[in-house]
């Protein structure tokens, strides 16, 4: 089974987000299955997202930095970021980080 991880870094504080929403869904066509929710801990990461593992198929990584913004005070121009990804068969793991500021995110497959 195939484990999925992230690590958000507010690139305008430069520092970690911590206490931000994050949930996994499955997709398979027009049907969502959530895998699971969690919050990012105080080093912005998420680790307990697959518990159990996947399977290869289509994810969409959900982080409510909205809310994140919002708690605060500042404003933002993004409610979520989506990582929308497809895993691979024999893949054992996925990192992906998420690199946000308050206009802008990025995100990209890490280590």
């Amino acid at each position: 089974m195939t484990t999925i991880t992230t690590h958000i870094l507010d690139t305008s504080l430069g520092k970690p987000a911590a206490n931000v929403r994050v949930w996994l869904e499955k997709i398979d066509g027009e049907q969502q299955q959530k895998i699971n929710q969690t919050l990012t801990d105080i080093d912005g990461r998420a680790t307990d997202l697959t518990p159990h593992g996947v399977t290869a198929g289509n994810y969409r990584l959900y982080a409510d930095i909205g809310s994140y913004f919002a708690a605060s005070g500042r404003e933002t121009l993004y409610k979520l970021a989506i990582i929308d990804v497809i895993i691979a068969t024999g893949q054992a793991h996925y990192h992906l980080p998420l690199l946000l500021s308050p206009y802008s995110y990025s995100t990209y497959r890490g280590s």
